[in-house]
């Protein structure tokens, strides 16, 4: 069955109609439902991930939302099962899930999971309280209880084994972000140790209740994580908290949304159009999709392109290589 024009007409974005090829969309297979995946509360995937779905789901006229994980890991997994539909995840678990490497899945190759569009960096960045003295990564003492958010997220994966490399002894703790930000306040951890999309809301709701310290990485901590993890050098911004007097030194991962490769080829493309054409609105739903734009395809050298987020990409002018292309 296919729609006219005119009811889609009727469904605008930012006062913007849709554009005509929405009106084309072969609906006939499409989903009358769907879930993206995103990670715990208080979490920049959540925020982001959820209101991304709202947005899909008026403006398609679908049902869909956010639906809480234990973020990138578990996300790559679900979706390769088809139990969600859509999700977010880190470059880092996607290479290591395409290699057959993921921890959830060991020997499985998780390949029914194709990249759609790019998101935004995720730093890797460390919080005290101020009270605690601890403002570099060599002053946390031995033993520190660290919150490294959900189990199998890309925080969980990846700070532990960072920190170990840098020389801290620690005792390892997980949990969503929001809680574990109750759990520093509380006293009953030392440091969290956040991969998040900045500003992370745990860390602004922090600044608001205690005083708090942003750990950055120094000049010889950052040559050694460059070195021995899949990460790029990134520098928070200052206007990013409060607490920042000047830039922050830190490492990041990319991120995508991804979709499963069997998904119709027309609602992918309807959902990466309606998302690489609306950076404002994006923007509105979290900060950090000021990096949500087409350009920054090219940061995914991992995962193959679903057909229909590629067609978008192309008929754009943005290249794609072909061997990516599922």
């Amino acid at each position: 069955m296919r729609l006219n024009a005119r009811p889609l007409l009727t469904l605008a974005l930012g006062g913007t109609l849709l554009a005509a090829a929405g009106a084309q969309a072969d609906r006939s297979e499409w989903p009358e439902s769907f879930t993206m995946g995103t990670a715990s509360q208080g979490g920049t995937y959540f925020v982001y991930g959820s209101g991304w779905a709202n947005m899909i789901a008026d403006e398609l006229g679908l049902s869909g939302g956010g639906e809480v994980t234990g973020g990138p890991v578990q996300n790559l997994a679900l979706v390769h099962t088809g139990d969600i539909a859509f999700g977010m995840t880190t470059m880092g678990p996607a290479a290591d899930a395409m290699a057959g490497q993921s921890p959830l899945a060991p020997g499985m190759v998780l390949d029914n999971v194709c990249a759609m569009f790019p998101m935004y960096e995720t730093p890797f960045s460390i919080t005290a309280l101020a009270s605690s003295n601890i403002t570099s990564i060599s002053e946390i003492p031995d033993g520190a209880r660290i919150g490294f958010g959900p189990a199998g997220s890309t925080s969980d994966t990846y700070f532990p084994a960072i920190l170990e490399t840098l020389g801290v002894d620690f005792e390892r703790r997980n949990g969503g972000w929001t809680d574990l930000g109750g759990q520093l306040q509380d006293g009953l951890l030392d440091v969290i140790a956040f991969a998040a999309g900045i500003p992370i809301p745990a860390v602004s709701q922090l600044e608001v209740q205690s005083e708090v310290n942003i750990i950055e990485f120094n000049e010889e901590e950052l040559a050694t994580t460059l070195e021995n993890f899949p990460v790029a050098e990134f520098s928070i911004p200052a206007s990013t908290y409060t607490t920042l007097e000047e830039d922050a030194r830190a490492v990041s991962m990319w991120n995508f949304a991804i979709a499963g490769c069997d998904l119709p080829e027309d609602l992918v493309y309807e959902a990466t159009r309606l998302t690489m054409e609306n950076n404002e609105r994006m923007q509105s739903i979290h900060r950090s999709a000021v990096t949500t734009i087409p350009e920054n395809v090219v940061h995914n050298k991992v995962l193959p392109f679903h057909p229909g987020a590629a067609r978008w990409f192309t008929e754009n002018g943005y290249e794609i290589d072909p061997a990516l292309i599922r």
